[in-house]
């Protein structure tokens, strides 16, 4: 069973000026997360920071550390994101650190 992470409180969001929510589910272990952004029609580029906001945080309290090793895709060098049917952006990443 993987758990959920829910950044949902629309006032955080605008309170650190992302434009988008994106939800984060762990993986097999808790350092590996998809991130789910609700960003039907944006681009990587548009929706990166509510993208890396949950992730980061994520990160923190999971290893007091703030790094990411994204999955990349091999073409661009960039985050590797898919597009759900509804429009979401998705992305994986796994937590280093300790």
């Amino acid at each position: 069973c993987t758990a959920v992470e829910r950044f949902t409180n629309r006032s955080e969001y605008f309170r650190v000026g992302l434009p988008y929510r994106a939800f984060l589910d762990t993986g097999e272990t808790r350092r590996e997360f998809t991130v789910t952004a609700r960003a039907e029609g944006a681009s990587l580029e548009e929706a990166r920071e509510s993208i890396r906001y949950p992730a980061t945080r994520h990160c923190i309290e999971e290893t007091g550390f703030s790094t990411v090793e994204w999955v990349l895709d091999p073409t661009t060098g960039d985050w590797a994101v898919t597009s759900a049917e509804n429009g979401d952006l998705i992305a994986s990443g796994v937590c280093l650190g300790r």
